[in-house]
């Protein structure tokens, strides 16, 4: 929906106008009646396993709405032709939200019809808060118990399709007689919800065929939620270098779970839906069987939700992993069974897996656009900064913005403040060189992100993060030695960093460096309150002593 101003210039004859209304009936979940934009059709849902008598007593209550509300013309016969379920994009949302109160006209707010990104028609929206009232609910709370079986599994569905890449090619020895156990159960669950949805029922021949799979559908839910689970454990539980090598090495079995958790999934909600289907016709006024249907639809969006949020925790670890791998010039190792350890057939292994993986990966978790230099480079102008965003780009979180790009020199071993000040400064000026590693320094919103520059570009490795707010001081001098290199002084939380920049760098761009970072200044409570608790502290032994010379 657009904001209200929007939408009267953005509506176009023959694409919904007043003849569309979209009743929210759920959260994010909405009920297309009428006529129905030729766009927004691709998008639309049908009601598939909802029993016609759920869709009528939908369609009458929201008549019910219209006619209390006087709609007229043309809107009010839109009540009676419910067309499908359309689910309302976060991008629809967020212009709700950011459009406060819209237009009201017939009784119904206006607004437009979003798809794909773009307005394809006006239409009338009733929100939920108008639908779900109590008495509402107690008329159709099953209606829409059904309607959010049939979305869930229709997401399901969707992400299942996306990710059927597991060819000879990805996967040659894993599992086969796990995956023909799994694939034969979806495959009759998916038969069946067919045969349902093509009969507008489930009669009892039809669910007898499914009545007895529900521990064997359980049983394989359990498995690869558990196989799932276990590779996010490990994920979480190593280190970089440890989780990088536990990632690579289980690549191919990571590709295969994923896939088959969702499949097993998939099966479980098509079994549910059919059970919520077959108590609906069994006992469409029975209070139990009521119960029962809302029931079913709690626990499966729970579930799906669940396997959903695990599954692209883990799929987003491997996905970035293989999309580093493949960018990287110099990786050479990626242990994968029967491949060639060489620098081109890891980036190749790396490729396919990706290929296999990415669609799924994409659908869970929309990647972010590619990484552009920011606004402050502090780097020498010959340095090419596009191999290192593009690695870059898959390290940064959702949202996070990078301020700042620098690659300065930090020393290793000698690189404290107390050392550049020790009065040794002309032997330390003639080691600095080689004691100096180039960094590659990246400040975001949030973090400065520092890796040495060849280890980043060849291998991917992360030296540090450290959050925005650890920083305690930054300095812009010039390095005290005989190049007169500037220098930049961090002080966190924890430790003392100096960066040398090469003489060639603009110490205009050296300051912009250090004022982004000198925003995040400060000394949190808890660390004030500490230094103080010390100071009172070491106060009280000195009174105490002068107190007891005071006796004697």
């Amino acid at each position: 929906m657009h904001h209200p101003s929007d939408s009267v210039e953005l509506a176009e004859p023959g694409q919904g106008g007043p003849d569309t209304v979209i009743a929210e009936v759920l959260p994010g979940v909405g009920v297309v009646l009428g006529k129905v934009p030729a766009e927004l059709k691709l998008d639309l849902i049908d009601f598939g396993l909802v029993p016609a008598a759920d869709r009528t007593r939908i369609s009458t209550v929201l008549a019910s709405m219209g006619n209390a509300a006087t709609v007229g013309g043309n809107l009010a016969s839109a009540f009676g032709s419910m067309q499908g379920i359309y689910r309302l994009s976060n991008e629809t949302l967020a212009l709700l939200k950011a459009g406060g109160t819209l237009a009201v006209k017939d009784g119904a707010n206006l607004g437009a019809v979003m798809s794909s990104s773009r307005v394809v028609g006006q239409a009338r929206f009733i929100p939920v808060t108008a639908v779900s009232t109590a008495q509402t609910i107690a008329l159709i709370g099953p209606a829409l118990a059904m309607v959010a079986l049939q979305m869930q599994l229709s997401e399901i569905t969707g992400l299942v399709r996306t990710n059927i890449a597991l060819t000879s090619q990805v996967l040659t020895t894993i599992r086969h007689g796990q995956w023909a156990e799994l694939t034969a159960l979806v495959a009759t669950i998916d038969d069946v919800v067919d045969q349902a949805r093509a009969v507008g029922s489930v009669p009892t021949s039809l669910w007898d065929t499914v009545a007895g799979k529900k521990a064997d559908l359980r049983t394989q839910l359990d498995l690869y939620r558990l196989h799932v689970d276990t590779h996010i454990r490990q994920v979480h539980q190593l280190d970089t270098r440890g989780r990088r090598e536990y990632l690579e090495t289980n690549a191919e079995a990571i590709v295969f779970d994923a896939n088959a958790l969702l499949s097993s999934v998939k099966a479980w909600i098509g079994y549910q839906a059919l059970h919520a289907a077959r108590a609906r016709t069994a006992g469409p006024e029975d209070a139990g069987e009521a119960r029962l249907v809302e029931d079913i639809a709690s626990r499966t969006g729970k579930e799906l939700r669940s396997a959903l949020a695990e599954t692209t925790s883990l799929v987003n670890s491997l996905t970035r992993e293989l999309r580093i791998l493949v960018e990287l010039p110099g990786r050479g190792t990626l242990p994968l069974p029967g491949k060639r350890r060489d620098a081109n057939a890891a980036r190749q292994t790396s490729a396919l897996l990706l290929a296999a993986i990415e669609p799924l990966a994409d659908a869970l978790h929309p990647p972010a656009p590619p990484l552009e230099a920011p606004g402050v480079v502090c780097a020498p102008e010959s340095l090419a900064l596009e191999p290192y965003l593009r690695i870059l780009r898959w390290f940064l979180e959702d949202d996070e913005t990078l301020r700042v790009l620098g690659f300065p020199d930090q020393l290793e071993a000698l690189g404290s403040i107390s050392a550049i000040f020790s009065g040794a400064k002309e032997k330390l000026a003639a080691v600095v060189d080689k004691a100096a590693a180039r960094t590659l320094v990246a400040v975001t919103d949030r973090r400065i992100i520092t890796a040495k520059a060849n280890a980043f570009l060849e291998q991917g490795e992360i030296r540090q993060y450290i959050p925005v707010d650890r920083v305690r001081y930054v300095r812009a001098a010039a390095a005290q030695d005989r190049s007169q290199r500037l220098a930049v002084d961090l002080i966190t939380s924890d430790e003392n960093i100096r960066w040398l920049f090469q003489p060639e760098i603009d110490r205009t761009q050296v300051d912009e460096f250090a004022a982004v970072l000198a925003e995040s200044m400060a000394i949190s409570d808890v660390e004030r309150d500490e230094l103080q608790r010390r100071r009172h502290a070491a106060i009280e032994p000195d009174k105490k002593a002068d107190s007891t010379g005071q006796v004697s």
